[in-house]
């Protein structure tokens, strides 16, 4: 399942997410992983939340980005939720390559993990390869 925070900058996607991750925390069993670019998170959710930084393992680019993830969801059965803070950033802004990485994530998903993004653009401006992630 693929759920998107779509906005502004500034419109209060981060924060939206914040209490995503902290509610999950008290009702999800599994395990919760944050993905960010850039330690921005660290007091803002629970310590349980696995909290990883791309720049810390010098991801660039969709591929290496999709490998990095599947190598978490690979390495972790007890993997319930994922959260992606500013993906545009880490994709160097390119939706439709966004549009591609959602698929393959929910294809990853399959029924028991959710994904969760926030994305910093018009709902306008997205490719329709995004939109039916809405």
């Amino acid at each position: 399942m693929i759920r998107l925070i779509v906005g502004h900058k500034g419109s209060g996607k981060t924060k939206t997410m914040i209490d995503m991750i902290n509610n999950s925390v008290k009702d999800t069993r599994g395990n919760i992983i944050c993905i960010e670019k850039q330690m921005k998170l660290t007091y803002d959710i629970d310590h349980s939340v696995r909290l990883i930084d791309v720049d810390e393992y010098g991801i660039e680019g969709g591929d290496m980005f999709y490998g990095f993830v599947s190598g978490i969801l690979a390495s972790n059965y007890d993997i319930s939720d994922v959260y992606i803070d500013g993906i545009l950033r880490i994709l160097n802004r390119d939706t439709e390559l966004l549009g591609d990485m959602l698929d393959k994530f929910n294809k990853l998903s399959g029924d028991g993990i959710k994904f969760t993004v926030t994305v910093s653009a018009d709902t306008d401006d997205l490719p329709d390869s995004v939109k039916k992630y809405l």
